[in-house]
């Protein structure tokens, strides 16, 4: 007799009136939700502009979800297009058959079309969307509990998982709950990413390439133990050779890249800076330069040049005057000798000029 074991639900949909709410569907949009907020806060913390993140996801989920589902139906096409089968079934999303492969293959292909359209490198945007993404996993794995499916072997542990569905093959009993062991690792990667990008500040898709590493060794073993259809090459399910052949690669892109890139982007969205505070200052900035000139020694020289000129012209008048009336020539020369600069004396040499010859033709007549 089993002490303690995790139920499954009895049903996989309640009906909401004629509109029908699926608890597979559920754990997808919520797990999407939880990836993009949390990329959000992550893009800004790193440089970007909110709402950038839910710009490109508006790309890339449904590229990831049509990728997930073209990866099960060509992997599990028996289910599908076999004898006795509906073909129609493989468009029954919510049915459940979702492969994770596909998906971030395809979504990073929507990924790429939503960053090139806003001029944003497509790493750092993984990097900042990586721990996001596992946790929208680990909650889309409860999805495959409201369908009693993607459980392992027979077991009599606490925690074993109680299927009570007999539909598509499945015999009642209790099995390892493989779908948990999968939720909880990813839980763990989401928070070895976050804690590996702050201590080594990852950059240039790194984060998002350790994610995927980690969680192909988790899946590896987890996969090992599941009981379900599936084709085997040499013995190992297909899903095991696929983790094995991406975490080679995700290991390697992590020793190239921090070899040929180091470090982390400086800038991740072109312009972001320049829409707060300190881009409004940076944008006054020529002006405040400009009205700075008018005061610089240059403007000076100017006015005081002006200044010069109209004195000039003003003492010249004056020595004309002088030069018409019968004043001494001493007046006009202290009259003209109160400027102050040189062109001063130059005005007082020609007022002086101006009053000996006004001297003289009055001497003459």
């Amino acid at each position: 007799m089993e002490i303690a074991y995790i139920p499954s639900p009895s049903h996989g949909v309640l009906h909401l009136g004629p509109i029908p709410l699926r608890g597979y569907a559920f754990c997808i949009i919520i797990g999407v939700f939880v990836a993009v907020w949390l990329g959000n806060k992550r893009w800004i913390a790193r440089g970007g502009r909110a709402g950038t993140v839910a710009d490109i996801a508006v790309w890339a989920v449904p590229f990831g979800l049509v990728g997930g589902r073209l990866y099960h139906v060509i992997t599990d096409y028996e289910l599908y297009f076999s004898e006795g089968r509906d073909w129609v079934d493989a468009f029954k999303v919510w049915q459940g058959g979702l492969g994770i492969w596909g998906a971030i293959a395809l979504g990073a292909v929507g990924a790429w079309i939503g960053c090139r359209r806003r001029g944003i490198p497509l790493p750092a945007w993984a990097d900042a969307l990586a721990p996001g993404i596992v946790f929208a996993q680990a909650i889309g794995r409860w999805g495959n509990w409201f369908n009693q499916e993607l459980y392992g072997r027979a077991t009599d542990v606490p925690w074993a998982l109680h299927i009570t569905s007999a539909t598509d093959g499945r015999v009642p009993g209790y099995y390892q709950p493989t779908f948990l062991y999968e939720s909880l690792w990813c839980v763990g990667v989401g928070f070895l990413v976050i804690w590996a990008d702050r201590r080594f500040t990852l950059g240039h898709g790194r984060a998002f390439a350790l994610y995927v590493a980690a969680y192909c060794v988790g899946r590896g073993w987890i996969e090992y133990m599941r009981v379900d259809d599936a084709h085997h090459v040499l013995g190992l399910r297909l899903n095991d050779w696929t983790a094995m052949v991406v975490f080679v690669l995700a290991v390697v892109y992590i020793v190239v890249s921090a070899r040929l890139r180091p470090g982390r982007e400086e800038i991740v969205e072109p312009g972001a800076d320049a829409s707060g505070d300190d881009g409004d200052a940076e944008a006054e900035a020529p002006v405040g330069l400009d009205e700075k000139s008018d005061d610089e020694p240059g403007g000076e020289a100017d006015e005081k040049a002006g200044v010069s000129g109209g004195e000039k012209s003003d003492d010249k008048a004056a020595g004309e005057a002088s030069g018409g009336a019968d004043t001494e020539p001493g007046a006009a020369a202290t009259s003209g000798s109160g400027s102050d600069d040189g062109s001063g004396a130059e005005v007082s040499e020609d007022s002086a000029g101006a009053a000996r010859s006004g001297a003289e033709s009055a001497k003459k007549g």
